[in-house]
């Protein structure tokens, strides 16, 4: 397994990074806490992780209310092994309980995280979401204060925008970004991307596969399979329900097929084909979900094949 270095924050990250956001849950929503994988469920995706050379677990405070960082702390210590670890805070652990970036719920949510994990520090500890109520000095400064105490190596930001970066950038330098991109959510192409390379921060993304849009198991006019992100958190994506997506994606399919490989392989493959992409986040639901991105790494794509896959989407 390949490995990246994230910046000039001493932290190297493999270029697969494991999600681990529906281990107990479903993400941060309250509604879901308890779903998604159970104990023994997600034990089997981190052992086969694991077993690929991915060593990178990606999770958050609030993923299952806690839940998702309790079952990795369990299975480190059944396994002996110690994965580099990126967790988050800024949301609710329950339904009406606090949120943000606060100094001093900062200090309280990172001395929760390293007890259900039953480690002394992390790796990478990120702002799950921007702040608006809290002074971005009042975050940096609680961040690089973990970094002192030697809670944390390093520091990062998820969901912001490229303005939300370039105002924390007046106080303090992210080690990474991890926002969604992929060829169905290209919104950071109008500057973050180019932000993070000009400040050499390491872009992570999350959401490859758009869901589960560009895997190809969502078909025209039929609903969306039992379990699957569209029929339970449909949301976020239901944008994407438009005949020109459609088309896209059997075109996607045709390329994929015509290389020997699936949809879901290809457009990994071209995310990591982004020079400015450092690792990907991929959420697998199943051990053997974790296949196309180990595909993908094994069939890389050249420039050319890359800006033709992105013209589909574009």
């Amino acid at each position: 397994m390949e490995r990246r270095q994230l910046g000039g924050s001493g932290v190297e990250v493999s270029r697969i990074i494991l999600g681990c956001g529906n281990f107990g849950g479903i993400g941060s929503a309250p509604e879901f806490f308890g779903q998604g994988e159970n104990e023994e469920e997600a034990f089997r995706i981190m052992d086969a992780a694991w077993e690929l050379g991915i060593t990178t677990f990606d999770t958050a405070d609030a993923y299952g209310g806690g839940q998702s960082e309790t079952i990795i702390g369990k299975w480190m210590a059944s396994r002996g092994v110690r994965p580099q670890i990126a967790t988050k805070t800024f949301n609710p652990m329950a339904a009406g309980q606090d949120q943000g970036l606060a100094r001093a719920r900062i200090g309280r949510q990172i001395g929760s995280s390293l007890d259900r994990l039953g480690v002394d520090a992390v790796d990478l500890y990120l702002a799950h979401e921007f702040d608006p109520d809290v002074p971005i000095e009042e975050t940096v400064a609680a961040f690089e204060g973990l970094i002192e105490l030697r809670l944390i190596k390093a520091y990062g930001v998820s969901n912001f925008s490229a303005e939300q970066l370039v105002e924390m950038l007046v106080s303090g330098k992210p080690a990474l970004v991890q926002n969604s991109y992929s060829l169905l959510a290209r919104g950071d192409e109008d500057g973050l991307v180019q932000l993070c390379a000009e400040f050499g921060i390491a872009y992570t993304p999350f959401g490859p596969l758009a869901g589960g849009w560009l895997t190809g198991k969502y078909k025209r006019d039929e609903p969306a399979p039992e379990g699957s992100r569209m029929a339970m958190r449909p949301g976020p994506y239901e944008h994407l329900r438009r005949p020109e997506t459609f088309t896209a994606l059997d075109r996607l399919a045709e390329i994929a097929e015509r290389r020997g490989v699936d949809s879901a392989t290809l457009a990994i493959a071209w995310l990591l084909a982004q020079p400015g992409v450092t690792a990907v986040v991929v959420g697998p639901r199943r051990p053997q979900h974790l296949e196309p991105a180990l595909r993908a790494l094994e069939h890389p794509m050249s420039a050319a094949d890359a800006e033709e896959v992105g013209a589909l989407f574009a």
